[in-house]
């Protein structure tokens, strides 16, 4: 096979191929967990593996999701359990390299009090309860059961096990008749077998690898689910074992790329311990500060991390005794370190109370021994630790910093951690140039463990998980999406640790900042001083129309047939009646909703979470009762339910049954009505002066052709480039936007700039460079859109001046279909929009509008048409 099986699952998902997620998974896992777009991609992958015979066909089943730390595995395997239960499997194996992550693990499987928990409190499928229960062994279960039987274990105690059975332990007896479901956590440990590949045939029979595989072995129904971050590619034996198996790739690189991650960075200083360990805690504090001013309750946690258990505990009493006597000359000392950062947060707390003690109370409060943990080896590794350091987002959880040696290195799920501080200053290389040391690897793998993002959100608007200030890196809340390694001040030991982020994927080779200058000839106009910027908003769409059940949804049948024991035994040769007649022997019964005994139907409807009254009223807002939902024709009370029986007659129970099969139909498109959006027809105002500034962003790379990222001031490309500088009309003191979007500024600058000076207009363009207040969204669905122009004339008038706010997107010739909605929407806006009704549009006309998507080959001409049409009339 010369490519991996995701590669190929690539391919048919690039069709749209890809198998659909059965209702039941989001139905049934936890109210809080919104599946992102690549754990749903993960999920179908496997859903579309699985069900295409070519892929899967005489294989026993046995994969590897390769995903980055931190991207949500759990949830991942939580929904492959719900998968793979409604495909008849109810027994999971689940097993893992160390017991601390198996406690944390059980936590978010079994206790729905965590948190974490991944399951709704009440899972139903086919109108049946479903518990998810912990098993010893998978003997002795009861077959009739509906319930979810997981088996927790470590890799070592399942080898042991079952190479030394012992009463009432899992051997491989429990492997034989039952098919199981396997799932492996950290699985990178189970491959020592497959990396030694040793020829000592005794030495195979004693490793975990062997163990685990002999019992998958057992059985041909058998499932193999396994998971890592780390999976070690580079050896060649494993890429080998693992070129069929995995079956989703979502590496460290592309999850931080997404927005997934906090941003990183490198908090050097030449300090000693105690100042490195003090600045940590203040911008800790600082973080905390700033979240409540966003009115965003978050604890932000800092690791202190050393290399030795005695030099851990040695720091952590000196900690407190210096917190304890912490005075204004230790805050003061810290002035003038130039770390901006630093000194925004002295400032910070100096604004607060100058003489900096309302800081040293909150840090000494905050950071005091109650509210710190050490975690430096196996006595300290207890349950109760190991449940608190996996529950440090938890709002009853006190603890606010952690003291460790390498206790935390794998296993680890922590949303808030903001700050780790090394406690070291030793480089520890590899002693060969050009590798890196395996310590310093470690290291960065910590970093990345760490960079979860924590989700939040300063406005409405915003996405709360993912990062969003990475087009705005001089906002003060940039902090609130960044972690900090704080280390010494050492130029090879920084140049080997990004070496190694870089290589796990948590920094770009060659990050590229570009800053935007605002030029004072627009600072000085008075379209920017007293003018204003216009957007509307993301509202949800209003249901208050909405009086009766989807005309699809009102006269629907539902076929149920009654089980019992009765059958027949057919002669397949000749003319036997018994044969032919059998088909007489069915008899069916059709009875609408609203003739059937309510208490029946009620009955049945509160199997269902999803009708109740309360869910129902959100969806419906007139309607009046459950009796008016179930009865009524303008529900469901024309609604049949069919029953199918071969005995003399039906009871209850049967028709009770028969809607239980019903309602879970009905109870799934209730679920599907999720909560649905459009964009308001009402623009409000913004002071210009206050969204549109200089700004600061990072992009991973720069197109050397001079698109993304090259200046257009001074491009190698003569087609692009232009001397903003020199030019009053454009905002900013540069373009780094892609080459289209520079194809249009020469377009701009030759044919329409002449046009609106002929006409004596007075214009600014702006390059909207991801700037918040300048997205708007679609009337049809509130998506939302970034224009990546915004054209800002004024007319003046006798009687009373106009400005236009214009709309305009270059796009690339690959897209123009793909954003066809883009320019539906920007045409609406001149004859939707209406403006808020405001003091400052009392002397002067405000006018809103869009042009059509502009692009150089395809669509000069119709865009051309269109803009000098709009000028002329202005």
């Amino acid at each position: 096979m010369d490519k991996f099986l995701y590669e190929d699952l690539d391919s048919i998902n690039k069709f749209g191929l890809l198998k659909d997620l059965p209702e039941f998974i989001e139905k049934a896992l936890a109210d809080k967990i919104v599946l992102r777009e690549y754990q749903k991609d993960a999920l179908k992958y496997f859903i579309t593996y699985l069900e295409n015979d070519e892929l899967s066909k005489n294989k026993q089943i046995h994969t590897l999701f390769h995903m980055a730390t931190g991207s949500g595995k759990t949830v991942i395997m939580a929904g492959l359990i719900l998968y793979l239960y409604i495909r008849g499997y109810k027994n999971f194996l689940f097993f893992v390299n160390q017991t601390n992550i198996l406690e944390k693990t059980k936590e978010n499987f079994l206790n729905n009090l965590s948190g974490k928990y991944l399951f709704k409190d009440l899972i139903e499928y086919l109108g049946e309860k479903v518990k998810i229960n912990e098993v010893d062994n998978f003997m002795g279960l009861d077959k009739s059961s509906n319930d979810i039987n997981i088996y927790f274990t470590t890799t070592q105690k399942l080898h042991m096990d079952l190479v030394t059975p012992k009463e009432n332990s899992i051997s491989y007896r429990d492997f034989e008749d039952k098919k199981i479901v396997f799932i492996s956590d950290e699985s990178h440990h189970v491959n020592s077998n497959t990396k030694k590949l040793t020829k000592d045939e005794e030495a195979d029979k004693n490793s975990w690898e062997y163990s685990v595989m002999s019992a998958f072995a057992r059985n041909k129904d058998h499932i193999m689910l396994e998971f890592t971050a780390t999976a070690d590619l580079k050896d060649k034996n494993v890429k080998a074992k693992y070129m069929d198996k995995i079956i989703y790739n979502y590496p460290l690189l592309n999850f931080r790329k997404s927005g997934y991650t906090k941003d990183f960075q490198n908090f050097a200083t030449n300090s000693n311990l105690w100042e490195r360990a003090l600045m940590a805690i203040i911008m800790s504090e600082y973080r905390k500060y700033l979240f409540s001013d966003a009115h965003v309750n978050i604890k932000p946690v800092v690791l202190f991390k050393s290399q030795k258990i005695k030099e851990s505990e040695s720091f952590y009493d000196e900690f407190f005794k210096k917190i304890k006597n912490l005075t204004i000359g230790d805050i003061n000392k810290l002035y003038n370190s130039e770390i901006k950062e630093l000194d925004d947060a002295l400032d910070y707390f100096k604004v607060k109370d100058s003489s900096f003690m309302l800081l040293i109370n909150s840090l000494k409060d905050s950071f005091s021994e109650e509210k710190a943990i050490i975690m430096n080896g196996a006595s300290d590794n207890t349950k109760d630790q190991q449940l608190q350091i996996n529950s440090l987002e938890d709002k009853d959880n006190p603890i606010r910093f952690i003291f460790a040696v390498d206790m935390l290195n794998e296993g680890w799920d922590v949303l808030n951690l903001f700050d780790i501080v090394r406690l070291y200053d030793t480089r520890q290389g590899s002693g060969k140039a050009g590798k890196i040391g395996s310590y310093t690897i470690k290291e960065a793998q910590l970093i990345g463990r760490g960079a979860r993002y924590c989700p939040f959100k300063v406005e409405e608007t915003q996405e709360k998980y993912k990062r969003k200030y990475d087009f705005d890196l001089d906002n003060p809340n940039r902090i609130l999406e960044t972690m900090y390694f704080h280390s010494r001040d050492d130029s090879r030991y920084i140049a080997e640790l990004r070496a190694a982020l870089i290589e796990t994927g948590m920094e770009d080779k060659e990050p590229v900042k570009l800053t935007y200058e605002l030029k004072d000839s627009f600072k000085e106009s008075d379209i920017y001083k007293k003018g204003y910027v216009f957007s509307n908003k993301r509202v949800l769409k209003d249901r208050s129309n909405v009086r009766e059940l989807e005309g699809s949804k009102k006269n629907t049948l539902h076929s149920y047939t009654v089980r019992d024991a009765k059958g027949h035994i057919n002669i397949l040769f000749g003319d036997d009646e018994n044969f032919l007649a059998s088909e007489k022997d069915i008899f069916t019964k059709s009875i609408k909703f609203k003739d059937i005994d309510y208490n029946i139907l009620l009955g049945a409807a509160e199997s269902y979470s999803e009708l109740k009254f309360s869910v129902l009223k959100e969806k419906y807002p007139h309607l009046k009762s459950m009796r008016e939902f179930l009865t009524s024709d303008k529900f469901l009370g024309e609604n049949t339910l069919e029953v199918s029986y071969s005995s003399k007659k039906i009871n209850g129970k049967d028709i009770f049954n028969g809607l239980i099969c019903a309602f879970n139909n009905i109870s799934s498109y209730i679920l599907s009505l999720k909560p649905e959006y459009e964009g308001s027809k009402t623009f409000y105002p913004k002071k210009l002066s206050e969204v549109i500034k200089n700004k600061s962003i990072y992009i991973s790379s720069v197109d050397e052709n001079g698109g993304l990222g090259k200046s257009q001031n001074d491009n190698p490309n003569k087609n692009y480039q232009l001397s903003l500088f020199y030019m009053d009309w454009y905002v900013f003191n540069d373009n780094y936007g892609t080459s289209e979007e520079k194809l249009f500024i020469q377009y701009f600058n030759r044919e329409i700039k002449p046009k609106l000076e002929e006409r004596g207009l007075k214009f600014f363009l702006v390059r909207n460079e991801r700037i918040p207040d300048l997205a708007i969204y679609s009337f049809a669905d509130g998506e939302r859109f970034e224009p990546d122009f915004l054209l800002f004339v004024e007319k003046e008038k006798i009687d009373k001046n106009s400005s236009f706010q214009v709309y305009i997107e270059p796009k690339g010739e690959h897209l123009l279909e793909k954003d066809e909605w883009k320019e539906k929407f920007l045409l609406e806006i001149e004859e939707k929009h209406e403006i808020k009704n405001t003091t400052i549009t009392a002397n002067k006309d405000y006018i809103i509008l869009g042009l059509p998507l502009f692009n150089e080959k395809e669509r000069k001409n119709i865009f051309d048409k269109n803009i000098v049409k709009w000028i002329e009339s202005v």
